[in-house]
């Protein structure tokens, strides 16, 4: 298997579901605690949807945080391990598929508002996912997009390109890191524009202790439905 690539991603997250679950629901991961989680949560509430789809779920805690706020809510992952967790905490309706599966079509029906939380590492599976996401969204819909913030996610040059991954300060118990592709802020806009979205808003979300981006936060909405509607 191709050490840079989108089935590695997947390879690396199928054998580290349990210790995924534990860390999030654990509490464990400390920029997620102390900001990132809040900022994705108020960033989708800030739309007050009706439906939610949360692409990449993982074991579901978006999902069971949005719950009392959000009748209609779907998660999706590729890890099979994540998704039995999240149906047995509840909090939605989920389903197994890749990012493939969803761009040919096996998520029904439009969404308020599509979420995809730190889920977006890989090159290919992504930008077919962009291709289909438009379709995905409601009139006035939007997608909700927060990633690693490119300018201090990574100490080499700013240029795209994959990038090895680490578990460092997750737990002796991870192994075998997913890579993932960096995209610079420039890559992720065009991301954007060039998959039929108008970028709405861009948030950085500051951490606490080091005083810089934690993550950014890409709010999209269809190009062509603002059109017709302006």
């Amino acid at each position: 298997m191709n050490p840079y690539s989108d089935d590695k991603i997947v390879d690396s997250w199928e054998k580290n579901a349990s210790q995924w679950s534990a860390a999030v629901r654990g509490g464990h991961i400390e920029s997620r605690k102390l900001i990132t989680n809040k900022a994705i949560v108020e960033a989708v509430l800030s739309r007050s949807p009706q439906s939610v789809l949360d692409i990449g779920c993982g074991e579901g805690w978006l999902i069971r945080e949005l719950s009392l706020r959000v009748p209609h809510l779907v998660g999706v992952d590729v890890v099979p391990d994540l998704i039995e967790k999240a149906e047995s905490a509840g909090g939605g309706d989920f389903l197994v598929a890749s990012y493939e599966d969803i761009a040919g079509g096996a998520v029904e029906g439009s969404f308020d508002v599509v979420v995809c939380n730190f889920s977006l590492l890989g090159k290919d599976s992504v930008e077919a996912l962009f291709k289909a996401l438009p379709a995905m969204l409601k009139t006035d819909g939007v997608l909700i997009v927060q990633t690693p913030h490119p300018v201090v996610a990574s100490d080499q040059p700013y240029i795209d390109g994959w990038r090895e991954g680490s578990w460092a300060g997750f737990g002796s118990d991870f192994i075998d890191p997913a890579p993932w592709y960096f995209r610079t802020l420039e890559s992720w806009v065009a991301l954007f524009a060039g998959n039929g979205f108008r970028l709405l808003e861009m948030r950085e979300p500051i951490h606490p202790k080091t005083h810089k981006p934690a993550s950014v936060i890409f709010t999209g909405a269809n190009k062509a439905v603002h059109a017709t509607s302006a």
